[in-house]
């Protein structure tokens, strides 16, 4: 029996938080606010004009915004583990939301650890724009090893980031290893955890200090609005909330924010479907002989299954990475073939989408990819809501083409 004071199931939060009855005209859905300023006191000479508390100017925060964020936090953090409480800020994309990371807690001469695999527009960030920019310089390291990232950490180093599942690998990274090491030499801790959303894994439960979030992938969930935005304890977000988003402009759009709250009302039952049929793909695939490798935390040959299993909650993703046996004319022409299953970059749409990157060796950050993705290529699968039998069909007739 759930006590009065627990709060409400996942499904239940998706629903409702965030969501109120429009004072000005009884509708039950919030609607979009498309105004880029708001109404002024009589008197304003006592504000702030790069204020956040009161409604003033859209980059400074708008009304779809802030419903948007109450939402976020909920899902993020029902428990409350938050010290202080739960803070969101949404802004315009998922690298965005990185940016912003980066750009309020670092300094000129401070040190990053790192994953050494991730979206490719965080590599670039830490690896050449940020060191020659600003001399804020990076290590990156296999972050499912607690012990490299240990042995990583300088005097210097104010943030650990870590993105698990990683970008394309699937690999896992424990955050509650990673987090203990982080505080005990006085850095913060940051988990972009796209790949995973607030439904399978919530990093701040795990003692991490920020989250981030593509909000263009699963959360929004519908392939039609870009967001992206960092949660954690409020003395921290609020300095993001004041230096990147008021100061460099990143603010999320009000019609996105909108498009996004609605497609998040779904997430509980999406991510279900993704890890489902995820799963049962990825299971064909690596029973085929004319598939090289398999990336999958659901495999049990994935290199973190365990992991995986004991950190993620009710699933292992939709995102799965996968090579056939030859070079890259064979790869382009199995998805040429491919029917149900769409070829284009991003993920967590509704359309499972495919994506070809050859292998590499000169390519920075494919040096620090897996062997077999170095040697055959990647495609990058993010499974989508058809049905897994159509999916499973498609593959099967692309692999059995000429």
């Amino acid at each position: 029996m759930r006590a009065p004071e627990d709060p409400p199931y996942l499904a239940t939060r998706a629903v409702h938080a965030g969501n109120e009855v429009d004072p000005g005209t009884g509708a039950i859905r919030r609607p979009i606010v498309a105004a880029n300023s708001y109404a002024l006191p009589d008197d304003p000479s006592g504000l702030d004009w790069s204020g956040t508390d009161t409604a003033l100017y859209t980059r400074n925060g708008g009304a779809n915004q802030g419903w948007l964020e109450q939402k976020l936090c909920a899902l993020e953090d029902p428990s409350g583990v938050t010290p202080g409480g739960c803070a969101a800020v949404a802004l315009a994309s998922g690298v965005a939301a990185l940016h912003a990371v980066f750009f309020t807690f670092l300094r000129s001469g401070d040190h990053v650890v790192s994953s050494d695999v991730t979206y490719v527009a965080t590599h670039r960030l830490l690896a050449e724009l940020l060191p020659e920019r600003y001399r804020i310089t990076a290590t990156l390291v296999d972050s499912a090893d607690p012990e490299a990232v240990r042995a990583a950490i300088r005097p210097e180093t104010r943030l650990v980031h870590v993105e698990t599942p990683a970008n394309p690998t699937t690999r896992i990274t424990d955050t509650d290893a990673v987090a203990a090491i982080a505080h005990e030499h006085g850095a913060l801790l940051s988990v972009d955890a796209t790949f995973a959303t607030p439904v399978l894994q919530r990093p701040l439960e795990r003692g991490a200090d920020l989250v981030v979030h593509s909000l263009t992938k699963y959360i929004n969930g519908h392939g039609d609005a870009m967001g992206g935005a960092v949660l954690g304890r409020h003395e921290l977000v609020d300095r993001i909330r004041a230096d990147a988003m008021v100061d460099a402009g990143g603010v999320i759009s009000p019609f996105n924010a909108w498009l996004i709250m609605r497609g998040s009302i779904t997430l509980p039952m999406r991510m279900r479907a993704h890890c489902a049929s995820a799963l049962q793909v990825a299971r064909f695939l690596e029973a085929d002989p004319r598939i090289a490798y398999v990336a999958y935390p659901g495999l049990a040959s994935h290199p973190q299954h365990e992991l995986a299993t004991r950190t993620l909650d009710g699933g292992y993703g939709g995102m799965l990475a996968f090579a056939l046996d030859g070079g890259p004319e064979l790869q382009n022409r199995f998805v040429a073939n491919l029917r149900v299953i769409t070829s284009a970059v991003s993920l967590g749409h509704d359309e499972s989408l495919i994506v070809h990157v050859a292998g590499s060796d000169d390519d920075p950050r494919g040096r620090r990819f897996p062997p077999e993705f170095r040697r055959y290529g990647h495609l990058r699968l993010s499974v989508g809501l058809e049905d897994p039998r159509d999916l499973v069909a498609d593959l099967e007739q692309a692999l059995s083409r000429p």
